[in-house]
């Protein structure tokens, strides 16, 4: 099983995503794997400062969700918190790009299962994105 934390980041009723340059169709959650004895809130910090050069702020656990990881397609359990950002979110490393969606835009299909089946109605539920 995968093991990955990632930053549920919305504003004004939209979600941050981001796709890697090795999958630059499909769209995911900011964050990544953790290194060796780190915690998920500082796995959740480096890989927003390697990724989009952000720090998150009042970072909450919004929940657990397991599902397939897209690109390898095994099983993952994602750590999922919601947090506010410190800096304006720009891609870096392995990034290809970024985006805002609702979750019924033209980014809809190109979601990655996770965020798709289970952190956008997870958003919904807490009245944070529309339904």
């Amino acid at each position: 099983m995968i093991t990955v934390v990632a930053a549920a980041i919305v504003t004004d009723g939209r979600l941050l995503i981001v796709s890697k340059k090795a999958a630059p169709a499909v769209f995911y959650l900011p964050g990544g794997k953790p290194e060796q004895g780190e915690s998920p809130a500082q796995t959740l910090s480096r890989k927003l400062a390697e990724e989009l050069g952000i720090a998150p702020v009042r970072a909450e656990l919004l929940g657990l969700v397991e599902d397939a990881a897209a690109l390898e397609d095994l099983p993952m359990r994602m750590t999922v918190f919601t947090a506010d950002i410190d800096g304006v979110p720009e891609p870096t490393a392995e990034l290809a790009a970024l985006g805002w969606t609702d979750g019924f835009d033209d980014y809809a299909p190109l979601l990655a299962p996770a965020v798709r089946n289970h952190v956008i109605p997870l958003l919904q539920r807490d009245g944070r994105l529309p339904t």
